[in-house]
């Protein structure tokens, strides 16, 4: 039985303190922040897993408040593709590999 696409919504917190930074009079979601989202939902389909990301590409930019869609897609060499939307349109897409847990 193969494994399952994952899918997960974050709300991106409005008050969230790298919007102070990241930028002043315009803010925007850190690519970081949805990396890290990405790899959390990655923790959840595989927990033993440690990870790493092989790529990544953001395609639009994000603003406090955003309701991002992730899903997940299990590839056949322990990697998992992901794909980010919003609002109906994609905002990320990467790679991530499965590594041995720290």
């Amino acid at each position: 039985m193969s494994e399952q696409a994952y899918h997960h919504i974050w709300q991106v917190p409005v008050d969230h303190p790298a919007f102070a930074g990241h930028f002043p009079g315009r803010p925007i979601v850190p690519g970081v922040l949805i990396l890290d989202q990405a790899i959390l939902c990655a923790q959840r389909m595989r927990p033993a897993c440690g990870w790493q990301i092989v790529h990544s590409k953001f395609l639009r930019p994000v603003g406090p408040g955003a309701q991002l869609q992730f899903t997940l897609t299990p590839g056949e060499r322990g990697d998992v593709a992901f794909a980010v939307e919003a609002d109906g349109h994609a905002v990320a897409s990467g790679k991530l590999q499965a590594v041995a847990a720290p």
